[in-house]
């Protein structure tokens, strides 16, 4: 016998949380649960405001009628918006098994700007020093400055930088005149510096400082290949859709020699953990980019390991069907 429910849920954001220059006061989404026997599954629908094409309503529809068919025996398709297959692709992959419970944890940490602050962070760090740091929201010089100061003073350290096509030709130029060309082969990748592919392409050419494709991933033509300066590709599975879908792009871009990191969309600690779990079954050797449970307020039904944020249970949760 199946049995299947949905609860919407909320959890309220710290301040200052700014997407694409609106504040971001709450995280919503739906959780989905699955039952069938002895058997169960979880998953998170959360479409990110200013990334998601689909809203969270609209999803929340999809995710109705979906469960609506496959409580009755049905094994229905995955909804077309990315959002829901990939919440529902979890519940299922939970349900039967196939999702592996080992997790990769390690999410390389957010950076303000201090170095003192990661220095503990990285000594209880196993393995390759990874931190991130979001450019673009400030002036590109301060960024450079900063960079290069945690470049120079954390001699193992390898950086990422997220620029979110911020930045024009010139202020990119005006970003790498201030990292010393001599760690410059320090930074990872700096995800889409500019507002088109073709100008991040000879930002990497001109600096020697490598990009990666996060954006480019979800635009029509798009393919995974090799090519000169771009060193990464960053699959944010609430945007990208099933867990199969994140599967072939992973491998897609594995084949074409390319770093593949497994990113938050900022999900809830559940989809977190599951995001986790995701990134040592495909992308074991990577660091995934996981670091988001500090901008919330609350956890949400599956704890994040050391986590000291207080934990919502079902209780706490608004039962929609």
């Amino acid at each position: 016998m199946r049995r299947a429910q949905v609860y919407r849920w909320q959890i309220p954001m710290d301040a200052g949380v700014v997407l694409r220059e609106r504040r971001l006061k709450t995280r919503d989404g739906v959780l989905v649960h699955l039952q069938q026997g002895e058997q169960e599954g979880w998953g998170e629908i959360s479409p990110l405001p200013g990334f998601s094409l689909e809203s969270l309503d609209d999803a929340q529809a999809l995710v109705l009628a979906w469960i609506g068919e496959w409580r009755e025996g049905a094994n229905p398709a995955l909804p077309e918006v990315p959002s829901a297959a990939f919440g529902i692709s979890c519940a299922l992959a939970e349900l039967d098994g196939s999702l592996p419970a080992k997790a990769n944890y390690r999410a390389a940490p957010l950076c303000t700007g201090d170095p003192d602050e990661l220095f503990a962070l990285l000594a209880a760090m196993p393995g390759e020093k990874v931190a991130k740091i979001k450019v673009g929201l400030y002036e590109a010089v301060r960024d450079g400055m900063v960079a290069n100061l945690l470049l120079e003073a954390l001699p193992d350290l390898h950086l990422r930088l997220d620029a979110n096509r911020a930045w024009t030709p010139l202020k990119a130029r005006q970003f790498a005149k201030y990292v010393n060309p001599a760690y410059r082969s320090r930074i990872a990748f700096l995800e889409e510096p500019c507002q088109t592919r073709d100008d991040s392409r000879a930002f990497a050419r001109d600096t020697g400082i490598a990009i990666a494709w996060d954006e480019s991933l979800r635009e029509e033509g798009f393919a995974f290949v090799a090519e000169p300066g771009v060193s990464a590709v960053v699959i944010k599975p609430t945007l990208t859709g099933s867990l199969a879908k994140v599967r072939e792009q992973v491998a897609a871009a594995h084949a074409a020699g390319l770093t593949a990191v497994i990113s938050s969309s900022i999900e809830s600690s559940l989809g977190l953990t599951q995001l986790a779990r995701i990134a040592a079954w495909l992308t074991p050797d990577t660091v995934p980019g996981l670091d988001t449970l500090n901008l919330m307020q609350n956890q949400l039904l599956r704890p994040w390991p050391d986590s000291t944020l207080p934990l919502l249970d079902v209780a706490g949760l608004e039962p929609l069907r």
